[in-house]
């Protein structure tokens, strides 16, 4: 990825500066990542180690930022901001649990932060988590000792309007809430991880009370888009989108942009649609995170020279302005068109993504002509996917009357060739920890009480699971959809840890490590086999995750995080790991851990 910092050599202080710029940009896994690397360079520098945690906690990585927490030996570091990152943790998992549980949690985070110190942040929290326990009573005598704190302080920026807004909320004084809100949001300035931070614990008040969470509307955030668009035809020649309807064109994209207030935005640059996207995005100042589908010069001669005169220039004008330049294969096209949809879903799930650690709203901005898809890719493929969950989608049309293509077609370069058959799938790869101990005597067991346990969890995934093998201790899943895929993987996990292993004559210690990624991959017949396989540069990414993934857990590419997104799926949580070092030189990745949500 082009756009990233990870220039080493820098002091501590420098490395931190990194983090809380990403922090305030609400590019918490930057974030992360920034303060993971700094650690690298300064082991045991406290205020990396302190970032370092609060932005996975931030990211919504709760068990991970906990995890992270014992790592780092935070506990044996006696700050208040270190004893009011424990408390937060503790408070996330009452929030993300329910009935009973939720209460006990948010009790023992009201007490957790009732022992921080005498400031307001602390009182205000331990407020909450005290309405959240059920005392409501308890909670408003909580809120009026912070707001007396805030008053004693006499400071004036945006954390104490903000403090002074939750108090007067579990107060019930919402015209004083508002009015707080109001003033929270003037002194801002940019900090957009911070709004986000106070528009969920405000939101958790709100919805605790009962009030309409309306009042928040004055620490709205910048919005999110993912963005796409019709090729525009050379000057002279028809075409979906025409080159005399340009002007036109982009003045809507314009008035668009401004009246949703897109602040950060994703999506690829082909000529036409998206360049003019992006073109409307910069001049309002938007943060522009480009998705190319392969190889820069190729997507270019495929892409956006054929568009016209100009057009390569202004390709190159975009991606030096682009706050990052991501690839979603390294792979050649082909003339594979399933390329660019799979670049297509990669940048929604992105700026997904990025919208939820935001807490903004998000919407799809597409040059679409409402003609029906007709292949894997193209602006109606990524309009309808977009749709497909429900989500917001705003829709420009390329102009009056247009004369149609042969069958509505938008190929990416003239089909002159059968293109190579890639399909978009999600795979499992996965392997027993201690299997290389067993005894000859014990392998019999291995294969009939593990694999056979394997075998009944894919067993019932009917038309879902394409492939499946195994050697030795390995395992090899292709399923057709990531939301199936990560819930076939949870019941893998789950069917390994439910064995009575030393019943069956084997090791206590062996545990089950699985990695997933969803990406292009070829559908061949393995000549060996004799049957068909699915192979390509995907299915080695997807091996690489697998030996640096801890037993029992299920780590994932961002890839595959982005594919859930999209895909609307509810049941499995996707928390941010780190930006990791895979096997075998292969680079770092960033990872994720999925969990269910319902566990």
């Amino acid at each position: 990825m082009v756009g990233e910092a990870w220039i080493g050599g820098r002091t501590a202080a420098e490395w931190l500066a990194g983090v809380r710029d990403a922090e305030r940009r609400g590019e918490l896994l930057s974030a992360v990542d920034l303060a993971g690397r700094g650690l690298e360079e300064h082991p045991g520098d406290p205020g990396l180690r302190y970032r370092s945690v609060l932005a996975l906690a931030r990211a919504g990585s709760t068990d991970q930022a906990a995890r992270r927490f014992d790592e780092l030996a935070l506990a044996a570091v006696d700050t208040e901001d270190v004893a009011a990152l424990a408390a937060r943790i503790t408070k996330d998992r009452a929030l993300a649990a329910a009935g009973a549980e939720r209460r006990r949690l948010a009790a023992a985070a009201a007490t957790a932060y009732g022992t921080v110190g005498g400031g307001y942040f602390p009182a205000v929290n331990a407020a909450t988590m005290t309405l959240v326990a059920g005392d409501a009573g308890r909670a408003r005598t909580l809120a009026g000792e912070a707001l007396a704190l805030v008053d004693a302080s006499g400071e004036g920026g945006y954390f104490a309007a903000a403090t002074e807004a939750e108090a007067r909320l579990l107060l019930g004084d919402e015209d004083g809430a508002r009015a707080a809100l109001v003033r929270a949001a003037a002194l801002a300035d940019g900090d957009y991880g911070a709004l986000s931070t106070t528009r969920r614990q405000l939101r958790t008040v709100c919805a605790e009370l009962g009030v309409d969470p309306g009042l928040l509307a004055a620490l709205s955030g910048p919005a999110v888009a993912h963005f796409c668009g019709h090729l525009i035809a050379p000057p002279g020649r028809d075409g979906r989108f025409r080159a005399v309807d340009e002007g036109t064109v982009a003045a809507e994209m314009a008035g668009v942009c401004d009246r949703l207030g897109v602040g950060v935005a994703y999506g690829s640059l082909a000529g036409g649609g998206d360049i003019l996207w992006a073109e409307a995005l910069l001049r309002r100042g938007a943060e522009l995170h480009v998705v190319l589908p392969f190889a820069r010069e190729e997507f270019v001669r495929t892409s956006v020279t054929r568009c016209g005169p100009g057009w390569d220039e202004r390709f190159e004008r975009c991606l030096v302005a682009a706050r990052t330049v991501s690839y979603a294969t390294e792979d050649a096209y082909l003339g594979d068109d399933v390329l660019y949809g799979y670049c297509a879903s990669l940048a929604m799930g992105l700026a997904l993504l990025r919208a939820r650690y935001l807490d903004a709203e998000v919407h799809q901005l597409a040059l679409w002509d409402g003609e029906d898809p007709t292949g894997p890719a193209g602006t109606a493929a990524d309009v309808a996917t977009w749709r497909a969950a429900g989500r917001h989608a705003v829709v420009v049309a390329p102009g009056p009357a247009l004369a149609r293509e042969a069958g509505g077609r938008e190929p990416h370069e003239p089909d002159d060739h059968e293109a190579p058959h890639r399909v978009v799938r999600a795979m499992l790869i996965g392997d027993v920890r201690g299997f290389s101990t067993l005894t000859d005597e014990q392998v019999p067991a291995f294969t009939s009480v593990v694999l056979g346990a394997f075998a009944q969890v894919l067993a019932g995934y009917p038309g879902e699971v394409e492939y499946a093998n195994t050697w030795g201790d390995a395992l090899f899943a292709v399923l057709a959809h990531p939301a199936a895929a990560a819930r076939a993987a949870l019941d893998l996990q789950e069917a390994m840890v439910a064995i009575d292993l030393e019943a069956a004559g084997l090791p206590a210690h062996l545990a089950l490590r699985l990695s997933g990624h969803v990406g292009p991959v070829f559908t061949l017949t393995d000549p060996v086999l004799g049957r068909p396989s699915f192979m390509g540069s995907h299915v080695s990414r997807t091996a690489r995750i697998e030996p640096v993934t801890p037993p029992g857990a299920v780590f994932v590419t961002d890839a595959f995080a982005a594919a859930l997104e999209v895909s609307g799926e509810e049941s499995v949580g996707c928390d941010y790991v780190g930006h990791l070092p895979a096997a075998k030189d292969y680079g770092r990745l960033r990872m994720y851990r999925i969990w269910r949500r319902d566990a």
